[in-house]
């Protein structure tokens, strides 16, 4: 697959910087590597006109993945060039006190570079810096509350995919790098070369930053006990269906008082306010699916009408379902 020509062969490439160290997540710094090798051009014998990478170790030793891998730096903290995007990747290494005072002070340093961004935990990175003070956020779900208490001047954004606050970009774990990488290819040569590079790499679509991380079947499913673990799958079997409480409770052998006491105690919410949920999320990914009639979807996933749909739609998002499908819907069906 060829990718589309975007820029002259005379214009000197954008050079992405991206940090190494001992403990680093791979998937957070080969993902994104990956993403602007392909979006350079794909080709690994000649230069790019579009990209140049450059991974920087902490020192010119080889550094070793938290996966055992082991990878070589182009350069250092020292001796690293001018950037145009500088990249920090997450894993438990940049957790470790020199690690993360090493990387902190080299990024305080590079304060003016056009744009800093974070792959999952490496925010904790970017962050210890200053330089995400009073800005928006976002790393990996599991770490976000932790974040927050550790870096109270940073508004983190436990669920989206990822966040652009000015010149700073942060993502969640590990695959949301390459949704970003993705969207800054997006806005420096456009979004037919990076739909393009999302083929090549057989990303399931292009995402865009605000869709949540995680869908609320596997959120239902990873709390769920033994006695509610198969309702999710029984309720996502026929969205369409009414489902009342009595008919949820008699699917898990509760009466409706004990049901919806435990559901809520579980999952804190009461069964409706959940049910409902479902059938947002699987409308929503009916929609970036390519199914574009909002009356075929309101039915199929259980709204009473059309109104009732676009109401709870907005309601959750704070976004209609139309404008929802024209930013993250796709054009294909």
């Amino acid at each position: 697959m060829s990718i589309p020509t975007a820029r002259s062969s005379n214009t000197a490439p954008r050079r992405i910087g991206l940090i190494g160290f001992d403990g680093v997540a791979a998937l957070d710094l080969t993902g994104v590597l990956d993403t602007f090798y392909v979006a350079g051009g794909n080709d690994w014998r000649t230069r790019s006109d579009r990209y140049e990478t450059c991974v920087i170790g902490l020192s010119a030793q080889p550094f070793r993945a938290e996966s055992g891998l082991r990878l070589v730096p182009d350069a250092t903290l020292m001796d690293a060039p001018a950037f145009d995007t500088i990249v920090v990747p997450g894993g438990p290494g940049l957790r470790e006190p020199d690690t993360n005072g090493a990387v902190a002070s080299w990024l305080r340093t590079r304060a003016g570079t056009r744009r800093i961004a974070s792959v999952c935990t490496g925010l904790y990175g970017l962050a210890a810096s200053g330089l995400l003070d009073g800005r928006r956020a976002a790393t990996h779900w599991f770490h976000a509350a932790h974040a927050a208490r550790r870096f109270p001047k940073v508004k983190i954004t436990p669920d989206a995919i990822f966040v652009k606050d000015g010149r700073f970009y942060t993502s969640a774990g590990m695959t949301a790098g390459i949704d970003l990488a993705l969207h800054l290819v997006e806005e420096d040569l456009g979004p037919a070369l990076a739909l393009s590079t999302a083929r090549q790499l057989v990303v399931h679509m292009k995402r865009d930053g605000g869709q949540l991380q995680y869908s609320e079947p596997l959120k239902f499913q990873t709390r769920a006990t033994d006695r509610f673990a198969e309702l999710v799958t029984t309720l996502l079997s026929d969205l369409s269906q009414t489902w009342s409480v009595e008919e949820m409770a008699a699917k898990t052998g509760l009466s409706s008082r004990q049901f919806t006491r435990r559901f809520k105690s579980t999952f804190g919410e009461t069964p409706a306010a959940y049910l409902e949920g479902l059938r947002l999320d699987e409308a929503r990914t009916r929609m970036m699916r390519g199914e574009r009639r909002l009356s075929r979807i309101a039915h199929a996933c259980g709204f009473a009408s059309d109104d009732v749909f676009r109401r709870a739609f907005e309601r959750r998002f704070g976004i209609t379902p139309s404008r929802w499908h024209s930013r993250f819907g796709s054009s294909e069906p």
